[in-house]
């Protein structure tokens, strides 16, 4: 994780902007030979990872639209939108 300001910028898969924290996620992982990354909160990192193995995340590839539409994913999506940009809770495997 990266403590920067990255004013423009916008997060991979919620689209909120970012305020001081960001993390780099890898849409295909790297143990799956992906080199990519992509910018995300911490917590939109965490869901990511708990709802998708790195199989299905190399299957996927850099294809957020696929990730959003998953039924988790999209109900986090729709909690978060209103969230400050370094906002942050537990997330749930």
């Amino acid at each position: 994780m990266r403590s920067l300001d990255h004013e423009g910028q916008t997060c991979w898969l919620c689209g909120r902007p970012f305020e001081t924290l960001i993390q780099w996620h890898h849409p295909v992982p790297k143990s799956k030979k992906g080199r990519a990354t992509v910018p995300v909160h911490p917590i939109c990192h965490k869901t990511i990872h708990a709802n998708f193995t790195n199989v299905e995340l190399a299957r996927i590839g850099d294809d957020p639209e696929h990730i959003r539409a998953h039924r988790a994913v999209a109900k986090f999506l729709t909690w978060i939108a209103n969230k400050p940009p370094d906002f942050h809770a537990p997330t749930r495997r």
